[in-house]
């Protein structure tokens, strides 16, 4: 080989070993913020709402939305204070009882839920827990360590540019439902969802019964927020711990279940999905 060519080689080799120390430094920044300048929050929970939508799953209009409305707007008004991107609730159609956040501000509830919980309260409770771990960045942060997890499961993802990136986003999303918090993350959005609850008028012993009448029936149907933590004896000491140790904002509130607010819901309510 000539010179020259010997030459173009090692340029070529320098060039390559660039490549791969550029990719391995953007490795490290989360995806969401090498793909735009956009708020890397709004900017995936754009990204799972465009999912949902694509799989025909958000209910546009329902006489539900009556039902879930005003207790969405008591607990976003509540919440808002503590997180700096606007809370909007949307009723999805799955197979599941369950409600879940994205990072964003978006919070999903599956139109089962209504029919699942016996009043307002335990509603509210499920809501306002789900609404802490958007004010927690719970999801982002496990979404950040999931990330790392299937980069290293596609190897060289990174190094395809705009495609690539897409790819792992969509593959990534695809996760969200599967991610599981830790027992401590959970019950860290147990407090201050019950704070919360407090805030916007509602008993924040609801979650305390949701998970005692789930200790009593056993595994069935139930919302995906109880089925992967069977230990909610522990979350249910938690949250009465957190209640003797702050009177002034939770002495008023009954834990009597028969106290919890009537839930009236309209039997099998018609529902448009958003195309």
């Amino acid at each position: 080989m000539n010179v020259s060519g010997l030459i173009r080689r090692a340029l070529l080799y320098v060039s390559a070993v660039a490549l791969c120390l550029v990719a391995l430094e953007s490795a490290a920044i989360p995806l969401w913020a090498q793909q735009s300048s956009q708020d890397p929050e709004l900017q995936m929970g754009q990204e799972v709402f465009e999912g949902l939508k694509a799989k025909g799953e958000i209910v546009e209009s329902s006489p539900l939305y009556d039902t879930l409305r005003p207790i969405a707007q008591a607990i976003g008004q509540a919440a808002q204070p503590r997180y700096n991107h606007p809370f909007k609730f949307y009723l999805v159609h799955e197979t599941q009882p369950n409600a879940f956040s994205a990072p964003g501000g978006n919070v999903y509830v599956v139109d089962s839920l209504l029919y699942f919980v016996k009043n307002k309260d335990e509603l509210t409770g499920t809501l306002c827990h789900e609404v802490s771990h958007t004010i927690h960045h719970d999801t982002m942060t496990l979404m950040e360590k999931e990330e790392r997890i299937v980069e290293r499961e596609i190897g060289a993802a990174i190094l395809l540019g705009a495609d690539g990136l897409q790819m792992l986003g969509i593959a990534l999303i695809g996760k969200l439902h599967s991610l599981s918090y830790s027992r401590d993350v959970e019950s860290r959005a147990d407090l201050t969802g019950s704070d919360i609850c407090a805030e916007a008028g509602y008993n924040p012993w609801g979650l305390v019964w949701l998970f005692q009448d789930f200790e009593n029936t056993g595994q069935g149907d139930v919302p995906q927020l109880l089925s992967d933590h069977p230990t909610n004896q522990n979350r249910v000491n938690a949250l009465e711990r957190h209640f003797r140790e702050n009177p002034a904002v939770f002495g008023k509130f009954n834990h009597d279940p028969k106290s919890g607010g009537p839930l009236s819901v309209p039997k099998n309510a018609a529902e448009t999905f958003l195309d």
